[in-house]
């Protein structure tokens, strides 16, 4: 597994002329373990990695993404997005969150997810009252703000942009258009994120990394498994035996029928994104 995807790093990046590469490093496992990779695919003076923390990300994400860049011995650079996006007026839409401490933040986030009601299938197909509809807008601009920032750091450098979303988010729809689906490389879009743990384990990812709750970061409180309401662990296990053609009888139902709606919600969003959608039936 490891070998394929440092060998496709180092021919891809070749082959298109790419000097090196830049990636957002997160403070995740998913970065991590793709820069790790590109490190021993390219070496580590041809990959920059790129810290972009913004106000309502968490407290650990600038060390934890620290702690990476360290570890891999990459170059990097760390741009707080808080000015772009305040200059944007993206702060005025929800309540300042300078004077609260980070669990009254999560708490109220959590808080305004839940009222909402089944708050992931309402995003996956962009329903849901004004408001919540404009807190979408709130998350995802910062998703499409980081993008451009790192594309004008890879395009000073002629370095190729690699992302680190795993097939898991990509069946899933856990992603934003034209955000972190938006790289020239995706070396992570064949893996679960149960392969991608174990993975970093034998890439030598932190432990620390390996062990904290996935998170987008975008909104305090709100991890990966919250927002799907499943874990990873059953999500990929009931999607490799969809996968496979398998029984799933030994699988809880209510997961099982929350996996496929999500799946074909997912399936239906990215349909409409592309202009098709006249093709429904």
């Amino acid at each position: 597994m490891k070998n394929e995807i440092i060998s496709f790093l180092s021919n891809s990046l070749d082959k298109y002329g790419y000097l090196g590469a830049v990636i957002g490093i997160s403070g995740g496992i998913d970065s991590a373990v793709t820069g790790a990779l590109l490190v021993e695919a390219l070496g580590r003076d041809r990959v920059f990695g790129l810290l972009l923390p913004e106000r309502d990300s968490s407290p650990d994400t600038v060390r934890d993404s620290k702690l990476v860049c360290c570890h891999l011995g990459i170059g990097y650079k760390l741009i707080r997005l808080t000015g772009i996006l305040r200059k944007k007026g993206i702060y005025r839409m929800h309540p300042p969150a300078l004077f609260f401490p980070r669990k009254v933040q999560e708490w109220y986030t959590r808080k305004v997810w839940e009222e909402e009601g089944d708050t992931y299938i309402k995003e996956l197909t962009s329903s849901g009252s004004t408001t919540f509809l404009k807190g979408l807008a709130y998350y995802r601009i910062k998703h499409r703000t980081r993008m451009t920032m790192l594309y004008f750091e890879a395009e000073k450098r002629h370095y190729a942009v690699v992302g680190s979303t795993n097939k898991t988010e990509v069946k899933m729809g856990f992603y934003v258009k034209w955000g972190d689906d938006s790289v020239d490389f995706e070396p992570l879009s064949h893996l679960y994120k149960t392969d991608v743990y174990r993975l970093a384990g034998e890439l030598g990812v932190p432990d620390r990394i390996i062990e904290k709750p996935a998170s987008p970061d975008i909104a305090p409180g709100i991890t990966d498994e919250y927002a799907m309401g499943v874990s990873y662990k059953d999500i990929d296990r009931i999607l490799k035996k969809i996968e496979g053609g398998k029984d799933l009888s030994s699988e809880k139902p209510e997961n099982v029928r929350r996996v496929t709606t999500i799946l074909n919600c997912a399936a239906y969003r990215e349909i409409r994104s592309l202009g098709i959608s006249d093709q429904l039936p």
